[in-house]
Order: C-alpha cells, then sequence, then structure tokens
C-alpha cells in the first residue's frame, strides 16, 4: 500500500487506486479492431477486470509516446474528464470514478452501483444497466472556448468522437463489446452522476 500513500502526498487527491499498465503492443492488428467493430447492445453476466479497465481508460485519454493523450485535441485545450461508473469490475468495489491520465489512476468520487439510476436517465437503455462498466466522455467547454471562441463547441465534439472511437476500437481488440449512447437526459445524467463537467457521450462495455 505504500504506493498509495506515495501517490496522495504528491497528489493531495485521495481515494486513488492506482491502474495496472497498458499494453501498447498486441497481436490485435488495427485493421482487424476496424474490420469486426459493431456495437453491441447485450452483454453476459460476467465481470471485467482492472487490467481491461486499464487499458480502455488508456485508450480513451492516456499519456502516449508522444507525451500527449491517446486522442487529439484542438490546441491540446484538453475539456475532456474521462469518468467509469463500475458495476462488476474484480477488485473494485461499485462506484462512480474519475480517470487521472498522468497518474493512470482513478479515483473513487462516488460510492455505490449507479447503473439503474444512470440507465434510467438514459432512456431506461437496459445495456447500461446490464454492462459491468460504463465509460464516461464529459466535458468542459470553457478550456477549447478560451482558445476558439464560438468555433470550440465544434471542435470539442469532434474530439469525444476521436476518444468514442479509440474506445470502441480497443474494446474490440480485447474481445469486448460496447456501444456509443448519446440517447439521455443531459441535466439529469448530470445530475445523477454529481458531476461539475457536461457528458456527451456514455459507452457500456461487457463480454459479448
Amino acid at each position: 500500500m505504500m504506493w498509495v500513500i506515495i501517490l496522495y502526498l504528491l497528489t493531495g487527491v485521495q481515494n486513488m487506486i492506482k491502474l495496472p499498465d497498458p499494453a501498447r503492443d498486441s497481436n490485435f492488428s488495427i485493421e482487424r479492431a476496424i474490420n469486426e467493430r459493431r456495437s453491441i447492445r447485450s452483454y453476459q453476466d460476467k465481470p471485467i477486470t482492472l487490467k481491461e479497465v486499464s487499458q480502455l481508460l488508456w485508450a480513451s485519454q492516456g499519456i502516449v509516446a508522444s507525451g500527449k493523450r491517446a486522442a487529439p485535441s484542438a490546441g491540446a485545450t484538453y475539456p475532456m474528464e474521462i469518468y467509469l461508473i463500475a458495476g462488476t469490475v474484480e477488485g473494485l468495489k461499485p462506484g462512480l470514478y474519475k480517470y487521472h491520465n498522468k497518474e493512470h489512476s482513478i479515483e473513487l468520487v462516488k460510492e455505490g452501483d449507479l447503473r439503474k439510476s444512470v440507465s434510467d436517465r438514459a432512456l431506461r437503455q437496459d445495456m447500461i444497466l446490464k454492462a459491468p462498466i460504463t465509460i464516461i466522455i464529459a466535458a468542459v467547454f470553457e478550456r477549447t472556448r478560451a482558445r476558439y471562441g464560438a468555433r470550440a463547441e465544434r471542435y470539442v465534439y469532434m474530439e469525444a468522437g476521436h476518444i468514442g472511437q479509440n474506445i470502441m476500437l480497443q474494446a474490440t481488440a480485447l474481445g469486448l463489446g460496447t456501444v456509443p449512447v448519446g440517447a439521455f437526459i443531459d441535466t439529469e445524467v448530470k445530475g445523477a452522476l454529481g458531476i461539475k463537467e457536461e457528458p456527451l457521450y456514455l459507452y457500456p462495455v461487457g463480454w459479448k
């Protein structure tokens, strides 16, 4: 547990969980991932591991070889924050977690299984209820607006698409299924999660 104490002292953030190191290469080609990717809305009743969570979050906004993030951002303004709704993850209690990419760690920000609450606010789409996790892409528009003004909204939505595609291709390479969910009541999902950022996309992930 020494790493937890060190991380707390370095960042000042409590409830931090260091994720396993992500793989940066595999035998599953990008061509195969593109070819096999499809929207999956039904999942097995089977948990996923912290290693798989780690890989998915790294693909979304993790730090890559360039020292920047896995998805491009207009002017490197990085308006996005990534959250994880954990339902059934081996070794991780249910709750809402925030991804910290520099430390490749997650921070528990809200305890409890939020899947039903969010599913109800996403037009009762049951893939959110049944998936072991849901990854949330949320935005702080002001970060990009400060540089690009009225053009910022377009750039932020583009970036959400870049991140989402990374998540889908990484899920495919791991043998997992996911689907982009944009149909939800924004203010109610935001309230259920208790976050300040604006949720743009929900990605339930589970075993096909």
